[in-house]
């Protein structure tokens, strides 16, 4: 996912490959592979970091690994933190309701409306973080996590839908568009000023602990499913 606001004001940045959105809202059949990320060709080059747009996007980028490249990746549930621009953000404005259904800019030049966290059969899909969950804390205190990171929505808020508006791209006018499908359907709309501040730090190589986890050759991409680290490594074990 390349963001032109910010990509082109850093030197160090050699190639922008991007995946398709349908990746957010329906990740289950579909895992990160390097083959998906770069051609043969591209993988053949040497750099100095493979960066990685993504959170953990319903798993899809858990078990990815580092090769000779070390990758770098926001904390972040899904492209919703990267979009407010931090995982506390996240937690501010979704933190009461994780499967709040959210728009931006992109998701609307792409044909979506908002994404969903659910695949439109009333359940929220989450992949293997309650199997992760059962095995470090056991059945009771996992079910206790669980349903306190994942309440039942109320009637109000499923009425709503929130845009995440980035200043940067609020000439194009898409929350107006938003607004319009939101009415449309019987929603209400509700504003949240979106941030390029992780998008920035990523390109540029700010990457300090709190907001980034570092990937290093012979290690893989893991899910921590918490407000704090959300991410974490592991080293990878040869068959």
């Amino acid at each position: 996912m390349k963001s032109p606001a910010v990509a082109d004001t850093a030197g160090n940045v050699n190639s922008s490959p991007s995946e398709p959105p349908p990746l957010f809202a329906d990740p289950n059949p579909y895992t990160l592979r390097p083959a998906n990320i770069y051609g043969p060709g591209q993988l053949a080059k040497q750099y100095d970091a493979i960066l990685l747009l993504y959170g953990l996007c319903g798993n899809a980028t858990v078990g990815l690994r580092a090769g000779k490249t070390q990758l770098v990746i926001p904390r972040a549930h899904d492209c919703c933190t990267i979009l407010l621009g931090s995982k506390q953000r996240f937690q501010e404005h979704f933190g009461d309701n994780p499967s709040q259904p959210f728009g931006s800019v992109g998701f609307l030049e792409r044909g979506s409306y908002f994404v969903r966290s659910d695949l439109g059969d009333g359940q929220i899909h989450y992949g293997d973080q309650f199997a992760a969950l059962l095995e470090q804390y056991g059945e009771e205190n996992a079910r206790y996590i669980w349903d306190t990171m994942h309440p039942e929505e109320t009637g109000s808020e499923k009425s709503e839908v929130a845009f995440i508006d980035i200043p940067e791209t609020a000439a194009l006018g898409a929350e107006q568009r938003f607004r319009e499908k939101a009415v449309a359907e019987g929603k209400e709309c509700v504003h949240i000023e979106g941030s390029l501040n992780l998008i920035r730090k990523l390109i540029h190589g700010d990457w300090e602990a709190e907001e980034f986890v570092v990937v290093q050759p012979g290690e893989q991409i893991t899910g921590v499913y918490d407000w704090q680290d959300v991410i974490g490594t592991k080293p990878v074990v040869r068959d």
